[in-house]
């Protein structure tokens, strides 16, 4: 009997993620055009930014081949939706931000976040590259 609701279970859930495949949200992986960078004091200001950040906030998205299964594809549709609208180096024009605003997450942890540091470990930034990351952005942001 306990055989049987395993396998209803497990058939059901195969069902369900298989239905939710055909949702298309969040497999539209084109990048918007760069409008205006930020002008960068350093090309390793840029790098460490681009290593860290531009995933969510700018136009210039790396998508993971996870991008395209559901629900895992919504979740990063939202997450870089999200991102790009509160800040986005490939439009600076549209919504800068203060350089303290942007130190003061680096140096609380907050950006880059957990979720997003454990697909992604490359963007784990040392406490050296944090300060070099922060010192780049108050000379880059005037």
């Amino acid at each position: 009997m306990v055989k049987k609701i395993i396998l209803i279970v497990v058939v059901a859930g195969v069902a369900v993620f298989g239905l939710i495949q055909l949702v298309p949200f969040g497999r539209a992986h084109a990048n918007p055009p760069v409008v205006q960078e930020i002008q960068w004091d350093s090309p390793e200001t840029r790098a460490l930014a681009q290593r860290a950040c531009f995933d969510c906030h700018s136009n210039e998205t790396a998508y993971p081949w996870y991008s395209n299964v559901a629900p895992s594809s919504w979740l990063l549709a939202m997450d870089i939706a999200e991102g790009r609208d509160h800040m986005n180096f490939s439009d600076w024009g549209s919504r800068p931000q203060s350089a303290d605003e942007i130190a003061r997450e680096l140096e609380r942890g907050s950006m880059p976040p957990g979720r997003y540091l454990a697909l992604h470990p490359e963007a784990r930034l040392s406490d050296a590259e944090i300060a070099q990351l922060v010192a780049g952005f108050r000379k880059s942001i005037q």
